[in-house]
């Protein structure tokens, strides 16, 4: 089994669609006011927008978005104008993080893992 996508609540379809384009997700299906679909700039995942009436993340659902360069990637984005809650931080999981939210209010976090990712000193054997 392999993870295709997942979709996000966003209540200002425009604005959002505008913010993961700026962020470097390729948009690959635009339905507007509704539906959007976008492709991640490495790899094969893919995540959709979904426009709702009210903002609905009081779930604690976090997307991670994994970069290999998190903190120029960051910086990047700082300089273009967009607000993290927490600049890079390396994580006692060994994870270094940061993050932000849509203007939906989701919660992202850019990372990188490195071989933590899947293989932490606390992996389960198999």
């Amino acid at each position: 089994m392999n993870l295709n996508q997942l979709t996000l609540p966003v209540t200002d379809f425009d604005r959002s669609v505008a913010f993961y384009r700026e962020m470097g997700f390729k948009l690959i299906v635009h339905s507007p006011p509704r539906y959007a679909r976008f492709g991640c700039p490495d790899g094969d995942s893919t995540f959709s927008l979904h426009t709702v009436d009210h903002p609905v993340n009081t779930s604690g659902v976090v997307v991670y978005f994994e970069c290999s360069d998190l903190d120029t990637r960051v910086q990047r984005l700082l300089a273009a104008g967009f607000e993290f809650t927490q600049l890079p931080t390396d994580e006692r999981w060994l994870w270094r993080e940061a993050r932000l939210t849509d203007p939906s209010g989701n919660i992202l976090c850019l990372f990188w893992g490195g071989n933590s990712r899947k293989n932490p000193p606390w992996r389960v054997a198999t």
